[in-house]
């Protein structure tokens, strides 16, 4: 049984942190905000002290806390399985930063480590929830556009070499990979809610002369759909100053373009169509320079998800099929051949 508001922590006070503050500040009125950790206990104090939480100096208190509902972990991939397994043991609901984890195996292992526990777990891929992406997700069910022909997702970002001189960025032990899991993800994930399962891919992944790392600052490559689609991939951290990434889905009677929260229809009759505002996307050198909108509309989803005993819309084995799909452009681009996504996995 909940109260009329649910109760929610914060694990993670890093700079991924700051829209999912100001998101939960917007919904005080459905949240009872009961607190935030981060082991970095002077950190986490003026974290707290900038968005009015309550500061919590042992996590134990939030995992015993009988009011607490859900958490938001908010923690690099390679410092969650603990933390899941603590919280989904005391019955508490898990809203995750993407990615699930570094590795598919390990996103499974979560996924499951959930189910047995009987506590939903929702990962953050704010995108779909932007008006231009929900509205063409629409327009696509209303079958106007006529069948999806052919896909391009480009994600142009440009990080410079400070941003990954933080220790541990763009590592494979702390993030799993570089631009796909950590940046393109979220681009390739709407591309598959919009247009639908991958069949297979080729790609080429390097690291560029912009940026000393252990990963992957370049990917390019095509892709396969079920559906019977082909189209391209393109993602880098090595495009100055960074443009906002794009999915233009080229269908039957019309073509569809969103970019910056802006969703364009060119009609082949001459029609011309627009949707949504202007928004940034983080996409230079300043990574959050977005708005929290996004943010907000995902928690609510999944708060209400908790109190109607629902799915939230995106939930782990959704969030799945994206990894799936990265583990595939990777594989491709080390043996140098068509890869499959197996329909196991889809």
């Amino acid at each position: 049984m909940f109260s009329n508001k649910i109760g929610v922590g914060v694990i993670g006070t890093g700079m991924a942190a700051k829209p999912h503050a100001k998101a939960l500040i917007d919904l005080k009125s459905i949240l009872d905000i009961r607190g935030v950790f981060s082991r970095n206990s002077k950190k986490c104090q003026d974290f707290a002290s900038e968005f009015e939480m309550p500061f919590i100096d042992n996590i134990d208190k939030l995992i015993n806390d009988s009011k607490l509902d859900m958490v938001i972990i908010i923690t690099p991939p390679n410092q969650r399985l603990e933390l899941i397994e603590k919280f989904s043991s005391a019955n508490k609901h898990i809203l995750m930063e993407k990615p699930i984890e570094r590795t598919s195996l390990g996103a499974e292992q979560i996924i499951n480590i959930c189910k047995k526990n009987e506590v939903k777990l929702g990962i953050v891929f704010q995108h779909r929830f932007r008006e231009s992406s929900k509205k063409l997700k629409k327009i696509i069910k209303s079958k106007i556009l006529g069948s999806i022909c052919s896909v391009q997702a480009n994600v142009p970002w440009w990080r410079d070499q400070s941003y990954y001189d933080e220790p541990g960025r763009g590592t494979y032990e702390r993030d799993g990979g570089g631009v796909l899991i950590s940046q393109a993800i979220h681009t390739l994930d709407l591309m598959l809610s919009l247009v639908g399962p991958a069949k297979e891919v080729q790609a080429i992944s390097h690291t560029t002369k912009f940026h000393k790392m252990e990963t992957e600052d370049f990917v390019a490559g095509g892709i396969k759909f079920e559906n019977g689609a082909i189209g391209s991939i393109f993602a880098t951290t090595s495009s100055y100053p960074g443009n906002a990434e794009s999915i233009t889905l080229n269908c039957e009677m019309a073509s569809a373009h969103l970019q910056s929260g802006v969703l364009t229809i060119n009609w082949q009759d001459g029609r011309l169509e627009k949707y949504g505002e202007t928004a940034d996307t983080g996409s230079g050198t300043d990574p959050m320079a977005f708005p929290h909108d996004w943010h907000r509309d995902l928690i609510e989803d999944f708060a209400q998800s908790i109190k109607n005993n629902s799915n939230p819309l995106i939930t782990g084995t959704e969030a799945l099929k994206v990894h799936y799909l990265i583990d595939g452009l990777i594989e491709s681009s080390k043996i140098g051949q068509i890869v499959k996504i197996n329909s196991t996995n889809r």
